[in-house]
């Protein structure tokens, strides 16, 4: 077996390194176009087989004003989670911002996005998901489903969040069961109850209030009339 180290590696290593150095070129491009206007080079790279400047180049068709919708619907399909994630983020910007309901066929990717295999993609996602409100019924289950059932706790606590941004009451009971979860949930949830009241609501927050951590009790005397 060749060793690494060894002269017959030294070509490989280096038209790596080469790749690696004309991608960061290449992200640079796009980024630079995003901020003079050159929606011409910033789409060219969108193309771009390095995921990281897909993702830039992304971002800058955007800040452009010149994203197509075709574009931000493939963008949330790529194979790169690295260009899912970016895509999930430009979605609460496009075409709009927190007053206007995402248009149908991005909400519906947006949604598709609460299910991928990437955990930092269903946490971008959830997040976004509550940026532009109102939540079609699917987003909303999807949403709730996450907020008390992934394995992971920072899709939980985003879930939470955007539940907690939504204001649909069908997302509070989600909140009240995430109350009870780990300190890092436990103080976006709190924080999640804002725009709801109730005897449960209530309840909720006098439990929180006398949490072992201080963040919690912090965010619970922060809501407390």
């Amino acid at each position: 077996m060749t060793s690494p180290n060894s002269p017959a590696a030294e070509p490989s290593r280096l038209h790596s390194d080469a790749s690696e150095a004309n991608a960061g070129e290449q992200r640079r491009r796009a980024a630079i176009a995003g901020h003079t206007g050159d929606a011409e080079s910033a789409r060219e790279l969108l193309g771009h087989p390095d995921g990281k400047v897909r993702a830039t180049a992304l971002g800058a068709l955007n800040r452009l004003g010149a994203l197509e919708e075709s574009e931000l619907l493939t963008s949330l399909q790529d194979p790169d989670p690295a260009v899912r994630r970016r895509a999930c983020e430009e979605a609460t910007r496009w075409n709009g911002g927190a007053e206007d309901p995402l248009p149908a066929l991005v909400g519906s990717a947006l949604t598709r996005r609460l299910f991928d295999d990437d955990d930092t993609v269903v946490e971008t996602a959830a997040w976004a998901c509550g940026e532009r409100p109102p939540a079609p019924p699917d987003m909303l289950d999807r949403l709730i489903e996450l907020a008390t059932d992934h394995e992971d706790a920072l899709c939980r606590e985003a879930a939470v969040a955007s539940l907690g941004a939504l204001g649909d009451p069908r997302g509070l009971p989600a909140i009240l069961t995430a109350t009870k979860d780990r300190a890092t949930v436990r103080r976006r949830a709190v924080i999640a109850l804002a725009p709801f009241e109730g005897p449960e609501v209530d309840a909720a927050l006098e439990t929180a209030r006398t949490d072992r951590d201080w963040q919690v009790r912090q965010a619970a005397e922060d809501l407390s009339p």
